[in-house]
């Protein structure tokens, strides 16, 4: 057991490590997280937060928020966080399977790109996969007080991060509790998908109108839910693709990138015919990973690969239990080649992550220039961005972000232009997009174009005019703009 957590606290180290060297510096913030960190950010008024998205990653964030805007302080102590939390939520299991197996499952999801590229994210994804890891290992614990409150707030977590991954989680977990006729374990499954789901079901009546006007809110901003086929998106994501919506236009050109996703399903159910004494665990496992896996791949019509963290996690442990048996009892030229195949599999998740990461660095610098050529046009706190990108724009300049119409309108025309005889309102367009109706007469600047974008302009409204008929300026200098062109649609968060 102790050389298991040594080893464990080893792998969780390195992951942690090489988060620190290759993806924190440098690294830009995302749109989700610039969502997530303005609600708890003393220096950013909060972004408007859609239907779909749950408050639980904003807690986690709060201490490193409060230090400022960079995305660095952010980078780090998630980095740090997540190193602790995967050495945690893999610990568990050192009780139900040998330890080789839990270092090397691990290992295997700390490996992948996509663990270490979200490791030192605001975003729920990854933390939902650890509260899974934890949820099924405590399900498998003989029954004990200890046994039942890690069941508890291992799913209180992932329904505070994303209630319906936890309801997905359950599942699986009370058809094994029936079908081994203890129904006392439905008890810490009830309790702790209803404790980390309540917050989010309260923000339903007090903002929404109630729990049914949410959901079909969250519904209509994903796109609607049932009878739909993701896998081929979530292929052509694993090339490094941190959203594909959609995903129709995108050609899958490297292949090779995506042979692990192959490889993955015939290693678990390898894992699963040589476990004998232990496959219960392996098998509970499993049916976890594909009841969180549900949702992602058959009933919303577009992909980000962070969506299978749960997932990934899970099936590490079947998956390494076939490569620690491989290890064990085949010859050593077998070896040699599997050892030659996993070398490979790393260097492809490597590659991978340095892209990645280098889009992220790639983006605050992009946002960093737009932020200092609007401050120098008078755009300052306190101000407000609407339009193209805006909430990451006014993150950077620490301003609020609205939005006219779309699913994130939260103002409207005319209440834009009475904000901007108050402060700074600027209104992003892109790719030489007109301008609105109620913005044809502000105007336009053009600005370095942000990633993604061939041009890109703001647009400030002319001087206001008061009750009494006083013509005057909304602040000193050149005015801000907000608005109206709508931004792509969220991605889920």
């Amino acid at each position: 057991m102790a050389s298991g957590t040594r080893a464990l606290a080893v792998v969780a180290g390195l992951f942690t490590a090489v988060q620190l060297l290759l993806v924190v510096p440098g690294s830009g913030i995302g749109w989700d997280e610039a969502v997530y960190a303005s609600q708890v950010s003393p220096y950013v008024p909060a972004a408007f937060f859609s239907a779909p998205r749950a408050r639980g990653i904003t807690l986690l964030a709060a201490p490193a928020a409060a230090l400022g805007q960079d995305p660095v302080n952010l980078r780090v102590w998630f980095a740090l966080l997540s190193g602790g939390a995967l050495f945690g939520s893999f610990r568990v299991w050192l009780t139900i399977l040998r330890p080789a197996v839990v270092v090397v499952a691990a290992g295997l999801f700390a490996s992948l790109w996509i663990t270490l590229l979200y490791g030192s994210q605001a975003m729920p994804n990854l933390w939902v996969a650890y509260g899974a890891v934890v949820a099924v290992a405590c399900f498998l614990l003989p029954p004990s007080r200890r046994a039942h409150a890690g069941l508890a707030a291992a799913l209180a977590l992932v329904a505070l991060m994303r209630p319906s991954d936890a309801l997905w989680l359950a599942l699986p977990l009370a058809v094994a509790a029936l079908a081994a006729r203890a129904p006392v374990r439905l008890v810490p499954l009830a309790a702790g998908v209803g404790l980390g789901a309540l917050p989010w079901v309260v923000e339903a009546y007090l903002r929404y109108g109630g729990l049914a006007a949410r959901l079909h809110r969250a519904g209509e901003i994903q796109g609607g839910f049932g009878g739909q086929f993701a896998f081929g998106a979530q292929l052509r994501a694993l090339s490094g693709r941190t959203l594909c919506r959609p995903c129709s236009d995108v050609a899958w050109g490297r292949p090779e990138l995506a042979l692990w996703w192959f490889a993955l399903p015939v290693a678990v159910a390898a894992g699963i015919s040589v476990a004998r004494g232990r496959r219960r665990p392996l098998v509970l496992a499993t049916a976890a990973a594909v009841s969180v896996s549900v949702p992602y791949l058959f009933l919303i019509g577009y992909a980000a690969p962070r969506f299978l963290l749960p997932a990934y996690a899970l099936l590490a442990l079947p998956a390494a239990q076939a490569l620690v048996h491989a290890a064990r009892t085949w010859r050593r030229p077998a070896v040699a080649v599997l050892v030659v195949a996993l070398a490979g599999h790393l260097a492809v998740q490597y590659a991978v992550l340095h892209r990645a990461a280098d889009r992220y660095r790639d983006l605050r610098t992009a946002y960093a220039r737009t932020a200092a050529e609007l401050h120098r046009r008078g755009v300052h706190p306190p101000c407000t961005v609407s339009g193209h990108e805006a909430v990451r724009v006014a993150y950077a300049l620490g301003c609020s972000s609205r939005q006219v119409g779309g699913h994130d309108g939260s103002i409207d025309a005319a209440g834009l232009r009475a904000m901007a005889c108050g402060r700074p309102v600027v209104l992003l367009t892109a790719g030489g997009a007109p301008p609105p109706a109620f913005a044809r007469a502000w105007r336009p600047h053009g600005l370095s174009p942000l990633p993604g974008t061939r041009t890109l302009h703001a647009l400030l409204p002319p001087a206001c005019t008061d009750e009494g008929g006083r013509g005057h300026q909304g602040h000193q200098g050149h005015q801000g703009h907000q608005g109206a062109t709508l931004p792509t649609l969220p991605s889920r968060p």
